[in-house]
């Protein structure tokens, strides 16, 4: 069997560990039986090949045994930000078999949002409740368009969390909750999203100090035209949400930023993608 899940961005800004939107970048894993596990990887698949990997824990685990042959082709890229590892554990769960690869996602990966908006596609909050996973779709916009810039170096999300505090303040919480509800307002109408509603103090400012270009980079994709931009989860991929109109000259706009700021990498257009988790 097959399937395929969409890469996702979680947090936008405000909404850390609640919100994420899946994207138009795409992780597929077939599994087969087989006499003894082999695991194939194609494209940013590469990296995760080898018996020990996500997919071969995934598809073992739901089988219940490790006569498989496994292929992963992706074109999410890894360790920057985009849901890569709960795109493969649906994927990888999907493919085996799993009644609910969502449970198994959020369950391998740790981070529900991004396990649900690989699973459900479109824009969708999400949290964990006990052993449970409680997501819902959200309104947007079909009209909104996404550039990721994605730098050539990695972050792995582990460094990006060890780096928060332990505690934020009263005032820190309640900013990041009224500009989460501005946000969710502007993703379902272009027209009322506003550069504020991407404004964080819980994980982007603490993080900046591993990515230290990235304020620049976040200013000029707004200036270049974005409505609003933020880190794509624990980063360093920084993302430009783009009205109708905007967005390629907002993908061309990144290619020079990331020059002139002298960060290797890639400026990407990509759209959401709405119908999630597809096995066949």
């Amino acid at each position: 069997m097959r399937a395929r899940a969409p890469a996702s961005s979680a947090n936008l800004g405000p909404g850390f560990d609640a919100l994420a939107v899946a994207l138009s970048l795409y992780v597929e894993v077939e599994v087969e039986p087989a006499p003894r596990l082999v695991v194939r990887g194609e494209g940013e698949g590469k990296e995760l090949a080898g018996p020990g990997n996500l997919a071969a824990r995934v598809a073992t685990g739901v089988c219940g045994h490790d006569r498989l042959a496994i292929t992963v082709r992706s074109g999410i890229p890894v360790g920057r930000g985009l849901g890569s590892s709960a795109a493969v554990a649906a994927a990888a769960a999907a493919a085996a078999g799993s009644p609910d690869p969502l449970a198994v996602a959020a369950a391998t990966d740790g981070h529900p949002e991004n396990a649900a908006a690989s699973v459900m596609g479109g824009l969708v909050a999400a949290t964990s409740s006990g052993s449970s996973v409680l997501a819902a779709p959200l309104a947007l916009d079909p009209a909104l368009a996404f550039v990721a810039l994605v730098p050539d170096r990695p972050l792995p999300t582990t460094t990006a969390r060890r780096i928060l505090p332990g505690q934020v303040p009263h005032a820190d919480a309640v900013f990041n909750l009224g500009r989460m509800g501005v946000l969710v307002a502007g993703l379902a109408d272009h027209r009322r999203l506003v550069p504020a509603a991407t404004e964080d103090r819980l994980h982007q400012p603490a993080r900046a100090r591993l990515f230290p270009e990235a304020a620049e980079l976040l200013q000029g994709l707004v200036a270049a035209g974005a409505r609003a931009a933020c880190w794509s989860g624990a980063g360093p991929s920084l993302l430009g949400i783009c009205a109708p109109g905007d967005a390629q000259a907002v993908r061309a706009a990144g290619v020079e930023l990331l020059r002139r700021a002298r960060v290797p990498g890639r400026s990407l257009l990509l759209r959401a993608e709405t119908r999630g988790l597809v096995v066949w």
